[in-house]
């Protein structure tokens, strides 16, 4: 019992059907008075159209034939004048409008009495059918909201959509009803699922996948451990064996890194400073140059002024991963050209076609355009990922575009 009292439902109900009672009493006593000021003077003119005060000083001072030789009965006994006598003359004109004037009150009490009474029962019956409709619209107010509950409850780890089996595709509220308020409280909270959903899915992949790149390094450390070391290797196997066991921690090291890097843009800038942004490029392209010539890209810079409030260290991790992935993927002879501007930072590259749909995707970690090789030097996927961080970290945007001809991407970070 405490409990429904204590519901919203209850509190609306009794917001509603007060100020609905509220309403109903201020009409009834309006209306009241106003009948109360005007109720006599209508009855006294109804009285004295029906026989005219001029006239009853005409009157002759004997009764004719064939008329009453007393008042009515209904004349109260309080009337101030004598009893009419069977013969003599008529009540003067003052006694006359004394009997007027007390007709009148007692029509005008007669009927504040019955007024009273009929609004005083109207008003009882309206305060009930009060209730029961701030009851039902309180119901109806806050359905919405009851759904966004249900909904919210139902949620869990394993069935982010908040459906159980078999009772709806998607789990959304959907709510049907004309713009407002609780129209778009609804809506905003299946925006909020959708966003949940697509960030779950994103970490759930994420960690199957770094468990994955993780898992192919150890597995290949342990074989080599327990394959090539076996028995009594040669001190050239031995050797070859380090040399793996070498190359594969760099890999998992660097993997480790891109992760720590790739949390640390995920929580923001903590401290922020002017950084020229075509000084970082000019000095990317330069690190990267005897790489560039390795695989015989060519890596061309214009840099146009670009300076961006923020932290120089992954700004320059940013620009690196840009140029890197566009060399490393690219193709003998190709061409990587970096630009920066007002608006942003440009890189294009040449290199084997990307498929439009594949596109988005490649800003997730471990995502690759093509199948992973285990080539040297191949990267972790994660490259684009931290792009992608460190560009929301600086409050920009990082895009990609299929480039239409020379086959390649095209990736755009605006500031």
């Amino acid at each position: 019992m405490i409990r429904a009292v204590r519901s919203e439902r209850a509190r609306l109900t009794a917001l509603y059907a007060g100020l609905l009672v509220l309403a109903g009493a201020v009409l009834t006593g309006v209306v009241y008075w106003l009948v109360r000021e005007g109720l006599y003077s209508s009855i006294s003119t109804a009285v004295t159209t029906a026989v005219p005060a001029q006239r009853l000083e005409d009157l002759p001072t004997g009764l004719p034939t064939g008329l009453p030789t007393a008042l009515p009965t209904a004349v109260p006994s309080a009337v101030p004048a004598s009893p009419a006598p069977t013969t003599g003359p008529w009540p003067l004109p003052g006694e006359t409008l004394a009997i007027t004037r007390t007709v009148s009150d007692a029509a005008e009490s007669a009927a504040l009495d019955r007024l009273l009474t009929v609004s005083v029962t109207v008003l009882a019956c309206y305060a009930v059918l009060s209730v029961a409709l701030a009851w039902w619209a309180a119901g109806r107010v806050l359905r919405p909201i009851a759904v966004i509950t249900d909904t919210a409850r139902r949620l869990s780890g394993e069935n982010l959509l908040g459906v159980p089996p078999g009772q709806g595709p998607w789990g959304r509220i959907g709510l049907d009803a004309p713009p407002g308020e609780l129209k778009r409280l609804a809506d905003t909270f299946d925006g909020m699922l959708g966003r949940m959903e697509q960030l779950v899915s994103a970490q759930q992949r994420f960690a199957a996948n770094a468990a994955h790149e993780l898992r192919t390094p150890v597995a290949v450390q342990r074989a080599a451990a327990e394959i090539g070391l076996a028995g009594d290797p040669s001190p050239e196997r031995v050797a070859r064996i380090r040399s793996k066991l070498i190359e594969v921690a760099d890999g998992s090291e660097r993997i480790i890194e891109g992760l720590l890097l790739l949390a640390a843009s995920d929580q923001g800038i903590r401290e922020r400073r002017r950084v020229a942004v075509d000084g970082l490029a000019r000095e990317t392209a330069a690190a990267l140059a005897d790489e560039a010539a390795e695989r015989e890209v060519d890596v061309v810079v214009r840099a146009g002024p670009l300076t961006v409030d923020g932290d120089p260290v992954l700004l320059e991790r940013l620009l690196h991963n840009l140029v890197a992935n566009g060399v490393r993927h690219n193709v003998r002879g190709g061409r990587v050209e970096v630009r920066t501007g007002p608006d942003g930072v440009e890189v294009a590259n040449t290199g084997p076609a990307v498929d439009p749909a594949t596109v988005p995707l490649l800003f997730e970690p471990f995502r690759r355009a093509s199948a992973r090789t285990h080539a040297p030097g191949e990267g972790a996927g994660l490259g684009l990922s931290i792009v992608d961080a460190i560009a929301r970290a600086h409050g920009a945007t990082a895009t990609a575009a299929a480039n239409a001809e020379g086959g390649g991407l095209t990736v755009t970070v605006r500031f």
